[in-house]
């Protein structure tokens, strides 16, 4: 499926990450919607895609790089350090998947 430009394929991509990719706090899932994190995560990996299927490397790289504050901002953690291996295995998929797309 093509998009009609780049602003409507980040926001059908932050649709799939954010009900499919979840994170893990204390067994709960959180999926990124619910924590406002997928539209943030799509902008960034989107210029990626435009260049082809992101490394894993590069996509772990993003998810370092953002920033989830907990307790009210008393701390802040990575995205990465927030997703269970299954979560990063299907946000890979995804991104492999919506790369066909384009």
């Amino acid at each position: 499926m093509a998009y009609s430009n780049s602003s409507e394929a980040i926001e059908a991509l932050a649709a799939e990450l954010g009900k499919e990719v979840y994170v893990d706090v204390a067994k709960w899932h959180l999926y990124l919607r619910d924590a406002h994190l997928n539209t943030p995560l799509a902008e960034q990996i989107y210029p990626l895609l435009e260049k082809g299927v992101p490394t894993e490397d590069e996509v772990l790289g993003i998810l370092r790089g953002i920033p989830v504050k907990l307790g009210g901002g008393k701390h802040e953690v990575s995205l990465l350090d927030l997703l269970p291996v299954q979560s990063q295995i299907q946000l890979m998929d995804i991104v492999e998947a919506f790369q066909q797309k384009l």
